[in-house]
């Protein structure tokens, strides 16, 4: 009997080890296996105010958790670089000509299907907070809190699914990560495994810092970059006709806080139709305590200003613009940083930290004075790179650095791959599982990119390029046919057009062969070159 007993007791137990086995080996399609994903984004973060990558600006120990902890990727670049087009590439993994959002006033084809969509299909509960920038009705997500359009940095707007427009007191940072964590303790079904969209709409345009870093970073100063004064000899008519230049074409009252009494004295013209529009929107929109706070640190900022206004050069001008653009950017970047603690918190706090997926990253790079710009939409560094970090435990080894050319185009097909799912044949990204791996062989060498809004602010011209680990080529057409090459490896502020060199010649011939090729691969052309003019 005791014989019989044992033998049933054995048999439970290879059973067992053989049923554990195969749900481990099969995890991609075990729906308590998939990896949770939670999708970190903040609007025009540039890869220099992230200490991961540099701490010459700012120290953001909650976000360097996520590199420190995983991957930091230092050729990660956009497709298109601007707002709304990034977004939607990165929601159907598809270039902005395939998509049709090739800029911010062009509507989103919401018949695009999107990797939320797919994920939500095949299991997995959906929600999104924050910054969608287009659209008032995501697909394919069981909750969603978005900001209209840009939204407002002070008391904001929600566009809600289930409670319509409503309106939540508090700096919008702050009250995104609140709406998040919120998600996680109350709404998370703990059977499914999740995609959370973590949106925010900071540091975009116009920079208004959290109440409680008004005093802290309007007193600091800020190191200058080398290229603020580029006078952009070396470069073509695109870089010398472009208007975001600090001095010349940042609004006064918007962007720099004059306040538009002080403007009126001084007699400082709007640089924009929108320039004390834009500070009477924000700044009107605080409620009496922040409001009384703002004018306590601003207030004097504004009268030093009107005393020292007179006798200021141009020089003078743009060195304090762009301390003042520092101090309103970083500060904002500072809640960003806090809020990315508090959800990483949570993470470690409930058990979810070793099954979820976490990216950090942003709809672009931006300009912080370097060339004299601010903005965005060049196919230069500032603006093409865009920060990635990635912390995937158990898969992605703790501290290590990629430099590969990977962008935002591949963000839908590495989400639906780590959920075990086919992506659809018409997205053009690939999976960065492999990279996040360690294996980093027959991964692509070169990266397409294509903007398009012009002529429209900041007047940047339309151009489309190839870009290696070593050089870029660009050509910009429209009112335009000029060509420029930078070798990315001895010209890292991109100040010379070597592609008149004849030691590059070459290189010219090898870079035009392989962009009309990319071009083909990615289905565009003159003539969609031509229809997105047209229309």
């Amino acid at each position: 009997m005791n014989l019989k007993v044992n033998f049933f007791f054995a048999l439970c137990i290879i059973i067992g080890f053989y049923s554990c086995q195969q749900k481990k080996e099969g995890s991609s399609s075990s729906a308590s296996e998939r990896p949770n994903i939670i999708f970190m984004m903040a609007d025009d973060h540039a890869y220099q105010a992230i200490s991961a990558y540099s701490n010459h600006l700012i120290e953001t120990p909650q976000i360097d958790r996520i590199a420190n902890e995983g991957m930091r990727f230092t050729n990660a670049c956009v497709t298109n670089s601007i707002c709304a087009p990034s977004r939607a590439v990165i929601l159907t993994g598809k270039h902005s000509h395939l998509n049709g959002k090739i800029d911010n006033r062009f509507p989103f084809d919401t018949t695009n299907i999107t990797f939320p969509q797919i994920l939500h299909n095949n299991g997995y509960q959906t929600a999104m907070f924050g910054k969608l920038h287009f659209g008032n009705n995501p697909k394919g997500f069981d909750q969603f809190k978005i900001l209209p359009g840009q939204g407002s940095y002070y008391n904001p707007d929600f566009i809600t699914k289930n409670e319509g427009k409503i309106r939540i007191d508090g700096y919008t940072t702050d009250i995104i990560t609140e709406l998040t964590i919120d998600w996680l303790e109350e709404e998370r079904d703990p059977e499914k495994p999740f995609l959370l969209m973590y949106l925010h709409k900071a540091p975009h345009r116009e920079w208004l810092p959290a109440p409680r870093y008004f005093k802290d970073f309007t007193k600091r100063t800020f190191v200058e970059p080398e290229t603020l004064f580029d006078d952009y000899k070396g470069r073509g008519t695109a870089a010398k006709t472009a208007e975001m230049n600090l001095l010349k074409h940042m609004n006064w009252a918007g962007d720099s806080k004059i306040y538009p009494e002080v403007m009126d004295e001084l007699g400082i013209p709007e640089t924009a139709n929108w320039d004390k529009k834009a500070f009477e929107r924000e700044v009107g929109r605080m409620n009496p305590t922040q409001r009384a706070a703002w004018d306590e640190v601003y207030g004097p900022i504004n009268e030093e200003f009107k005393k020292n206004y007179p006798n200021m050069t141009e020089k003078d001008k743009m060195k304090w613009r762009y301390q003042r653009y520092m101090q309103d950017y970083l500060g904002c970047i500072a809640a960003v940083d806090e809020g990315v603690g508090r959800v990483l918190d949570y993470l470690d706090r409930n058990g979810l930290r070793e099954n979820t997926i976490v990216v950090y990253t942003s709809d672009q790079g931006f300009y912080l004075g370097e060339h004299g710009w601010f903005d965005k939409r060049f196919i230069y560094n500032e603006s093409f790179k865009t920060p990635l970090l990635v912390r995937w435990p158990g898969i992605t080894t703790p501290g290590t650095v990629n430099t590969q050319m990977v962008q935002n185009l591949d963000f839908a097909q590495t989400f639906l791959a780590a959920a075990g799912i086919q992506a659809p044949a018409d997205m053009q990204g690939e999976s960065l599982i492999p990279l996040l791996k360690g294996n980093t062989g027959n991964f692509r060498d070169a990266v397409y990119y294509h903007y398009y809004e012009y002529p429209a602010v900041h007047m940047v011209k339309r151009h489309y390029g190839i870009v290696t680990e070593d050089y870029k080529l660009v050509h910009f057409y429209y009112d335009v046919d000029e060509w420029e090459l930078y070798d990315r490896k001895k010209d890292l502020l991109e100040m010379k057009n070597v592609y008149s060199d004849p030691a590059y010649v070459g290189v010219v011939v090898d870079l035009k062969k392989r962009l009309a090729d990319l071009r083909i691969k990615y289905k565009d052309s003159e003539e969609l070159d031509q229809m997105y003019i047209d229309k």
